[in-house]
Order: structure tokens, then C-alpha cells, then sequence
């Protein structure tokens, strides 16, 4: 699968962020503000955002990427339909939960961080969900999956799959 996912863009969203940036740039320290509005308009900050951001507020590309990069809030990949985020914890990853990464990530053909070309899965990882006693465990958007073995990875993701065909 593709790496990247061609940037596209409605006039509608077009039309929110100018109006986002219009409304806030004369406030000092407007950045992150404008930044947390255009994720939400875009659901990421594409170089191509970020770069109108830029010019609009008068500052370097560098440091609006700066900001974009330093806070962990800010995605600068797209997210999938289905976001999977597979527990790196402590209790999930003595688990295992290193093998079910690496399961999703053969079964979709995409590595962490990354979003499948059709734009319905994106894996991530984190710290901690807060359910250890169910490690090692993973969730798609808010479900969530423990005790969990590669073997159970393929028949998880075909039931999100097949709601797809439905």
C-alpha cells in the first residue's frame, strides 16, 4: 500500500481555516489555536495547511512546523476511518503486544503511523489505555480488544472490513 495519501481539499475547508486565521491572527500566540482548528477542519496538518498557515500569519513554514512536530496533540499524516492504537505499556508489551503490532501492521501492509491507501485504517501506539489487566490490548476508535494473540488480529480487522461492504 501507499505511503502517503494525496492531499485533497474541499472550498469548503478552504473556507473555514481563512475564516479560522482571519478571526484569531491579530491575537498573540494565535498559532496553536489556528493549528488545533485547521486538525479539526482536516483531521491533520498536511504540509499544504501548514504552508497557508504560514503565509496568512506572515511567519516561516519552519515555525509552524516547529509547533506542529513539538506537541504530541498534532498529526502530520492522515488518520483512518478506523484508528488502531496498539498498548506499548508496560503490562501490554511483556505481553506481547509488540507481536500484535507487528500482525496489524503485515495484515493492512502499513507500518506505524501510517494510514492504508483507502483511508480506512491507521495504526498508531501508546503508552498506556488504562486496562492491563487485559493486556496486552488494543483498540479501533473506542473498541477495545484484550487478551489478545496475532492469530486474532486478521478476524478483527475483517469484521471493520466487512461493515465496510455492508
Amino acid at each position: 500500500m501507499e505511503d502517503k495519501m494525496p492531499f485533497s481539499e474541499t472550498a469548503e475547508q478552504r473556507a473555514k481555516l481563512e475564516a479560522v486565521i482571519e478571526e484569531s491572527h491579530s491575537t498573540p500566540g494565535c498559532l496553536m489555536h489556528i493549528l488545533q482548528e485547521a486538525q479539526a477542519i482536516y483531521g491533520y496538518l498536511p504540509i499544504e495547511v501548514q504552508s497557508a498557515i504560514a503565509e496568512k500569519l506572515h511567519i516561516s513554514l519552519s515555525e509552524v512546523y516547529g509547533v506542529a512536530t513539538f506537541y504530541s496533540q498534532f498529526s502530520l499524516l492522515p488518520k483512518g476511518k478506523y484508528r488502531i492504537s496498539v498498548c506499548l505499556g508496560t503490562a501490554c508489551y511483556v505481553k506481547g503486544s509488540d507481536k500484535i503490532l507487528a500482525e496489524v501492521e503485515k495484515q493492512l501492509g502499513i507500518r506505524c503511523g501510517q494510514c492504508t491507501s483507502d483511508g480506512l485504517f491507521s495504526i498508531d501506539s501508546c503508552r498506556c489505555v488504562g486496562a492491563c489487566g487485559l493486556a496486552p490490548v488494543m483498540m479501533i476508535n473506542e473498541d477495545v480488544y484484550g487478551k489478545l494473540t496475532p492469530d486474532m488480529v486478521k478476524d478483527i480487522l475483517d469484521k471493520y472490513r466487512q461493515e465496510e461492504k455492508a
